[in-house]
């Protein structure tokens, strides 16, 4: 029997159509990208042009194909210029145009600032297609690599011992070059280029040791501030005529401890834990999540590897949101966002809280299960602490908390397997922050093509 395949022709010309777009279907990512675009006001980009030299690529271009790259896991600006004259979707995002990667890379660098209106503006066109409407959010953190090794952080002992051990290297250098210059000897060293070699190390460690220093001074200021507030509720409990429980706390120590460390590739990045054990340099990624269309309203990275005290920044970033977007009246976040504080300030922005009080059981007991506690009435004298704690544990409550788990973790899932977005590849907070912009920008965008697909139906 005759086997059957497709015909494998290299030589004859490839006729392509009309347009090279009709090759990209009617949905296809880039055109919905092209389409968000030209919706929006770019007069902060354009404006900052001086209209002088040769002509500049259209910021729309620009923030067009950073979307899209960042959306299907292209990010370095080389990759990106590549894809402008190899890739098809990316070349009908460009409009044929051919941007190199230091133009590339000089916009992002640049527009820094400006990168967070544009998140805005796109939530707002979401908002007009019917997609987005505040209601419950949900809250969560994850650590993201920074773009730095771990194997690259100094301690402070280490940076000690390093800097003698240098001192000393560079005394017998010193007197290398005394000897062999008053006995005529010619050194294989190149003595002056092994002293400036030196030099620069102990620089590095001289820097390393001040922020150490620095970070251990902020570290003990905070220990500080909440052993005199833990030592005064003791007074206050003796004034009483309580015995406070326990020991009185020991208190903190100052300065930096031997194995206080600093990157020196990154040294804004933190060594942080992560999922699955075990430590990496990281920062520590927030985002807060509109349930129902799982779009991300609110975005942060912070260098604090707890997420306590990430709540109220959040709740500040949703009271700048615009009118048009809604009001959120609920907030979903795990155990790590919890407090009496941190409730209060929900209550106090209007915002009811469903925070995990602990560990999350993966199963709910029958005992749990058959919990038939009556929500507490609207006008009930408790405070918000307590009120909260009785919701969640009821029905209700279990059933609105449950949704956490299914809106804002799954974000964070697709955009570290299917968008690959694992590690920064800028470093310093301030330029961490606006990468993280740029992931939930295109993030956002992708989710909204999905959206507008599933309403066509």
């Amino acid at each position: 029997m005759r086997k059957r395949f497709k015909v494998v022709d290299r030589k004859t010309p490839m006729l392509f159509p009309p347009t090279v777009q009709e090759l990209l279907s009617e949905s296809h990512l880039a055109r919905f990208v092209v389409e968000i675009l030209e919706q929006l006001d770019l007069r902060k980009f354009t404006d900052a042009y001086a209209g002088r030299g040769k002509d500049a690529y259209h910021p729309e271009v620009l923030i067009g194909i950073f979307v899209y790259g960042y959306a299907t896991g292209v990010y370095s600006s080389r990759a990106i210029e590549r894809g402008c004259r190899e890739s098809l979707p990316f070349m009908f995002i460009a409009a044929n145009t051919h941007p190199d990667h230091a133009t590339i890379s000089d916009f992002r660098k640049r527009f820094e600032g400006q990168i967070k209106d544009v998140f805005t503006q796109v939530l707002i066109v979401a908002a007009r297609m019917g997609i987005a409407k505040l209601g419950t959010v949900s809250l969560d953190g994850s650590k993201i690599n920074a773009n730095a090794s771990k194997h690259s952080a100094l301690s402070f002992g280490h940076a000690e011992e390093l800097e003698k051990r240098l001192r000393v290297e560079v005394e017998e250098l010193c007197r290398l070059a005394e000897k062999a210059e008053s006995q005529q000897l010619k050194l294989e060293l190149d003595i002056p280029e092994e002293l400036k070699r030196r030099e620069e190390r102990l620089a590095a460690i001289r820097e390393a040791k001040i922020e150490i220093e620095a970070r251990a001074a902020e570290r003990a200021a905070r220990e500080k501030a909440e052993y005199d507030a833990r030592m005064a509720k003791r007074a206050a409990q003796r004034r009483e005529g309580k015995t406070p429980r326990g020991k009185d706390p020991e208190p903190p120590a100052e300065g930096p401890n031997s194995t206080d460390q600093v990157n020196l590739t990154d040294p804004e990045s933190r060594i942080m834990p992560v999922s699955g054990g075990g430590f990496e340099q990281a920062y520590n990624a927030q985002i807060a999540v509109d349930a129902d269309s799982l779009l991300i309203v609110g975005c942060e990275v912070v260098q604090a590897v707890n997420d306590k005290q990430q709540l109220e920044p959040m709740l500040r970033e949703l009271a700048a949101l615009p009118e048009s977007l809604g009001t959120p009246h609920t907030l979903l976040g795990d155990s790590g966002y919890f407090s009496e504080a941190n409730v209060k300030a929900c209550a106090k922005a209007g915002i009811e809280p469903l925070l995990a009080t602990g560990r999350e059981e993966h199963y709910h007991s029958l005992e749990t299960l058959q919990n038939k506690a009556e929500p507490l009435s609207a006008d009930a004298d408790v405070d918000p602490l307590t009120r909260m704690k009785h919701d969640m544990k009821t029905g209700e409550g279990r059933k609105r908390y449950g949704r956490r788990k299914c809106t804002v973790e799954p974000v964070f899932g697709i955009i570290k397997q299917a968008m690959g977005f694992r590690q920064f590849m800028r470093r310093g907070l301030e330029r961490v922050r606006s990468e993280w912009q740029w992931v939930s920008l295109a993030w956002n965008i992708r989710r909204m093509a999905v959206l507008k697909a599933a309403m066509a139906v």
